[in-house]
């Protein structure tokens, strides 16, 4: 049953509450989807989303995921040649066939995993990263745990294999789809029409037809078994505003795009993204420190997603202390940002010190003293 709700992914997944519905709910066909913003996390759609589905190929936003991160480590440089094992020649489905012993810069295998969805290039990528696929596959299973996924779980890194122990959701392809996008860098391959490898020998065409057809399309993943049917992770930003739509199980790829495109446009039309805070706040004293206040911040997001009806009367209301004794944590709760529109609480958001203040000690009072009697002397 198709359902609002929201989703705030700071250190964990944080449940908040749903925003109203804007509009008229779009119409989508397939058994699972999911409509999230990406910088807060917002999920302003669900229908399925937590039902575990074989994904197909966007297995491929996790592998891609722990390759840019491996990048962004220092573990690997998209510049180091990688050498295709025989394992990675052997894979079928969707390929540039990889031939054992062919070398191929890391860059050039994430193009042909993000434009092509080539299960050879996956599978060499994984080697090159943990030695085995095997292993990948348990450090996929470990970043689904780390990002709190409760309904994923990979035995293979290309999803090219239908099998009932390698599945997702819905949601959970969106969370992971927000932390790969994450990375803008990637959208300079997920966003690639065409291109090619092997000094133009081999031409690439992107499997993600959104590229052509959805304005703002940054991506991301599309794939096809007889067991996942028409899947789809898609992407697009318009205005510094980004939408991840998630379709699993559709009939056809008409069908898929045709849902994935309605959600992003839904979004888009109904809803707009603001700043939590209109002006800077103001530090809080600080009795008894080693500096006289703290400087409070925004504990999470510093931006809020609005229905368009609500964002010209929305509200926003500071609740900080007068002063705080020492010591003070980073991190320690100061006070409230409430935002409201039409007397309607819309989100309460901790206000939280950015910084330390450790107590003053003996020596250090004396020395404040001092320094106040030398600063009044004739």
């Amino acid at each position: 049953m198709k359902k609002l709700a929201a989703l705030a992914l700071v250190t964990a997944l944080l449940a908040s509450p749903a925003l109203a519905a804007e509009g008229a709910e779009p119409e989508v066909s397939a058994p699972a989807a999911v409509l999230m913003e990406k910088r807060t996390g917002t999920v302003l759609f669900a229908s399925g989303e937590d039902e575990r589905r074989a994904p197909a190929s966007v297995t491929k936003v996790m592998t891609l995921l722990l390759a840019a991160e491996a990048v962004e480590r220092g573990d690997i440089a998209l510049e180091d040649a990688v050498t295709a094992s025989q394992r990675a020649q052997s894979m079928g489905g969707s390929q540039i066939w990889l031939e054992a012993g062919e070398e191929m810069s890391v860059s050039e295998l994430i193009k042909c995993v993000a434009v092509v969805s080539a299960n050879d290039c996956a599978v060499a990528l994984a080697e090159h990263i943990a030695g085995s696929e095997a292993a990948f596959v348990e450090r996929m299973n470990a970043r689904a745990a780390e990002l709190g996924l409760q309904n994923t779980h990979f035995t293979n890194c290309t999803g090219l294999f239908d099998d009932a122990e390698h599945y997702t959701s819905a949601l959970d392809l969106a969370v992971m789809s927000r932390e790969l996008l994450g990375r803008e860098w990637i959208k300079d391959y997920t966003t690639i029409w065409t291109d090619s490898v092997r000094g133009g020998e081999f031409g690439l065409a992107n499997t993600n037809k959104l590229l052509r057809s959805l304005p703002g399309c940054t991506g991301l993943k599309t794939g096809w078994t007889t067991a996942a049917g028409y899947c789809v992770a898609a992407s697009a930003e318009r205005e510094g505003t980004e939408y991840i739509a998630v379709i699993m199980g559709a009939e056809s790829s008409e069908s898929r795009n045709a849902d994935a495109a309605a959600l992003i446009e839904y979004g888009f039309a109904n809803y707009t993204l603001g700043p939590a805070l209109d002006s800077a706040l103001p530090p809080v004293p600080v009795e008894g420190g080693e500096a006289s206040s703290v400087q409070p911040g925004l504990s999470g997001e510093d931006g809020i997603l609005l229905p368009k009806s609500s964002a010209q009367s929305l509200e926003r209301h500071v609740s900080l202390p007068e002063s705080v004794s020492a010591p003070v944590e980073e991190g320690q709760r100061l006070g409230t940002l409430t935002l409201s529109a039409r007397g309607e609480i819309l989100r309460e958001i901790p206000l939280t010190a950015r910084s330390s203040v450790p107590r003053l000690t003996s020596f250090g009072v004396l020395a404040r003293l001092f320094r106040t009697l030398c600063a009044i002397s004739p």
